[in-house]
């Protein structure tokens, strides 16, 4: 324990800047640890963890299925004053060419996930509810964490209300989902696997040996760059590893970071495995 603290203190220490947390949940070797795990910060995109097991608890339900579609749009309302607002900014071009179009919610928690739709999104909480989401959330153990509203509400970003995030409360969602404790052992399946489909890998799985399988989600916005895993050694058990970062605006510089903090963890957990 005092090495690997010492040794992200110090990967730490490079970057005059940097605020870190991060959290590790070892079940097969009955470890758990965090750096600085409570710190609240903007969640950035990793706040589509608790929406996607949300999405997939109220189906579970039988209020809907996951099949079933809905009209794409770009129009949503602040949680300020009720006014509408358009998603300006996102990594996922393609769904805008679908305007108008019927999608179903099996797709827009792929997009969301694997390509952080911001649109596919915000079209899932309007349809699900953040009060549904932020509920679940803490009946799956989160004390800390706020969901709260869509992305890109500006007026409510300029208020102060954003979705927050801690590690240590990511680390405890990522663990729900791997032990089949989120919703059920088959919508827990189908999560990992929409998980394993992410496309930003430059952080956690970066740092990871060869081989190795990385169910995670990142989420990044200005100089705030997070990734929450699971992490599946080639040999071994797999284990849960979040690593949140503030106050670095170079995102690659960030994601060094964050894959040299992983390194320090796997080699601690697994030796080079």
């Amino acid at each position: 324990m005092e090495t690997l603290s010492s040794r992200i203190d110090a990967l730490v220490a490079q970057h005059d800047s940097a605020i870190v947390s991060v959290s590790v949940m070892d079940a097969s070797m009955a470890f758990e640890w965090h750096r600085d795990g409570d710190r609240l910060y903007h969640a950035a995109s990793t706040m589509k963890v608790p929406v996607l097991i949300e999405l997939f608890r109220q189906a579970e339900s039988g209020r809907f299925a996951m099949e079933d579609e809905i009209i794409l749009k770009n129009e949503f309302r602040s949680i300020v004053d009720g006014s509408l607002y358009n998603i300006e900014d996102d990594s996922d071009d393609a769904i805008y060419e679908q305007l108008g179009q019927p999608m179903s919610l099996r797709q827009l928690a792929y997009n969301m996930t694997t390509v952080s739709s911001n649109l596919a999104t915000n079209l899932l909480i309007d349809f699900l509810d953040a009060d549904s989401v932020q509920a679940t959330s803490e009946r799956l153990g989160t004390t800390s964490m706020q969901t709260i509203r869509g992305v890109e509400d500006l007026k409510a970003f300029e208020l102060g209300m954003s979705n927050r995030a801690a590690s240590r409360d990511l680390a405890t969602l990522m663990e729900a989902i791997r032990t089949d404790q989120a919703v059920s052992a088959e919508a827990d399946l189908q999560m990992r696997e929409i998980l394993m489909d992410q496309v930003f890998n430059s952080m956690i799985p970066n740092g990871l040996p060869e081989g190795t399988r990385v169910a995670h989600k990142t989420g990044s916005i200005t100089e705030i760059h997070h990734d929450a895993a699971i992490v599946y050694p080639a040999s071994g058990a797999p284990y849960i590893l979040v690593v949140m970062t503030q106050g670095i605006t170079d995102h690659a510089e960030s994601s060094a970071l964050g894959s040299s903090i992983t390194e320090a963890v796997h080699q601690t957990l697994r030796g080079k495995s």
